[in-house]
């Protein structure tokens, strides 16, 4: 049986075939993908199967995971050739995942720090490729060349995302990741980001720093540290540093908000898991929405979307509000004894989903004061009653985030999905509010 680095560095070396689309051509490159997978189909003894067979794939004989590997190569290709999503981008996403693996596999030699060799796939695969999609401008001979901080920009994006997920899934699943790789980098192509050389090198400075520190500090686990450092990148770059401030302040204080009286929270069986460290699942369900209003907000600021920009600033802003209210609502209120069910007012245990107190309340209306002020600071279209409209959005997203666990939290929904509702409901709150004020004049 291969060894993974063997293995990496083969499927590695076939990702090189990505380059022949544009040197040759879709027509021309066809034949190759036909005979590779061809190949992986026949291949079923001797040492070209054992150098790229996955130990799963030995029962049955047959090259399973290079098969998918090719087909969703192919897939992509055919996507990048019938749309307008650049061949650069389709061989910068298959690169991506070839070489980062391959870089992973190498540093396994050495560590097993979950750390680093998250840190060795992204930073191999980014690298990959910024060099695939420039090989491939090179090799069709392209008179447009998308400028290199925004490749770059690309680059890492979709190196995070692809280190994210396979954190989430398995090695057999590289298909999957280059498919969504590929999805993300045309994505964030279209929206013709504005970036310098100096921007990206500061955005990947600090949202880098802040992530690392995340995790160093214990609250943030490995994929909540990507998720954090790729939300924070794009947050940057589509939004502005104003944008990211406000996410950032939303990650801080919720942060140091678990840590309040930890062990307090812990005996009563209401505390976070891993010591409070936040993973993916829990940054992206409070975070989601404000992730898709940066997105909406690009979107319609570069025309792709008829839509006001500041109503998805508004969404952002109520999403966040709603988040951080939600927050320090349940680590601070979940200290205080005698809570209340919220849609009965009976009391209930501590811990008890939709259970409420008053003291909770207030620091969830406090969280929603932190966002608006910030929001008035920040943002030019933000006055003081868009301040209000922030702060009353928190405080209805809180208050469904009670409702939704009051009733459906555990027999319905799982506590990511209450959040990523409540946090809905506070930016469709808000946009609706400041859609009917301008609509009313």
């Amino acid at each position: 049986m291969t060894s993974p680095v063997r293995r990496a560095g083969a499927f590695a070396a076939l990702c090189l075939l990505s380059l022949a689309v544009p040197l040759l051509g879709p027509v021309a490159a066809a034949p190759i993908a036909v005979a590779v997978l061809a190949g992986a189909f026949v291949v079923t003894d001797g040492p070209v199967f054992d150098l790229f067979a996955y130990p799963g794939d030995y029962e049955d004989r047959r090259l399973y995971g290079l098969l998918t590997f090719v087909l969703a190569a192919v897939a992509l290709g055919i996507v990048a050739v019938e749309s307008t999503m650049s061949v650069s981008l389709f061989v910068g996403a298959v690169l991506l995942v070839g070489y980062g693996n391959l870089a992973e596999q190498l540093a396994r030699t050495r560590t097993d720090g979950p750390a680093l060799l998250v840190a060795t796939f992204t930073a191999g695969g980014a690298v990959a490729a910024t060099i695939g999609q420039m090989l491939a401008y090179v090799l069709a001979g392209s008179a447009v060349v998308t400028p290199l901080p925004k490749i770059v920009f690309l680059a890492v994006s979709g190196a995070l995302l692809a280190a994210l997920l396979r954190d989430m899934l398995i090695s057999y699943d590289d298909p999957i990741v280059m498919l969504f790789v590929g999805l993300l980098l045309w994505l964030l192509a279209e929206l013709e980001p504005a970036i310098t050389a100096t921007g990206i090198a500061a955005a990947l400075a600090i949202t880098v720093a802040i992530g690392y520190a995340s995790y160093a500090l214990a609250t943030a686990s490995v994929a909540g540290m990507l998720t954090g450092v790729l939300l924070g990148l794009l947050t940057i770059v589509l939004g502005g540093y104003s944008w990211f401030v406000v996410l950032i302040a939303f990650f801080a204080i919720g942060s140091l908000s678990t840590k309040f009286r930890y062990d307090e929270k812990a005996d009563r069986g209401i505390a976070e898991d891993n010591e409070g460290a936040r993973g993916s699942g829990n940054v992206l369900g409070n975070a989601a929405v404000a992730l898709a209003a940066v997105l909406g907000y690009a979107a319609s600021s570069s025309d792709l979307l008829a839509a006001d920009p500041d109503l998805f600033l508004y969404a952002f802003a109520g999403s966040l509000a709603t988040a951080l209210s939600d927050t320090l609502s349940s680590e601070i209120g979940g200290v205080f004894d005698e809570p209340r069910l919220i849609t009965t007012l009976e009391p209930v245990e501590p811990g008890t989903d939709g259970g409420v107190t008053w003291q909770g309340e207030v620091a969830g209306v406090a969280g929603a004061l932190v966002v608006a002020v910030l929001s008035v600071v920040l943002f030019d279209s933000v006055g003081l009653v868009g301040g209000a409209i922030v702060v009353a959005a928190g405080v209805v997203g809180m208050t469904v985030d009670s409702l939704l666990g009051a009733t459906l939290e555990g027999s319905v929904l799982g506590n990511q999905g209450v959040n990523f509702l409540a946090t809905l409901s506070g930016a469709i709150f808000g946009a609706l509010l400041v859609l009917s004020m301008a609509i009313l004049g």
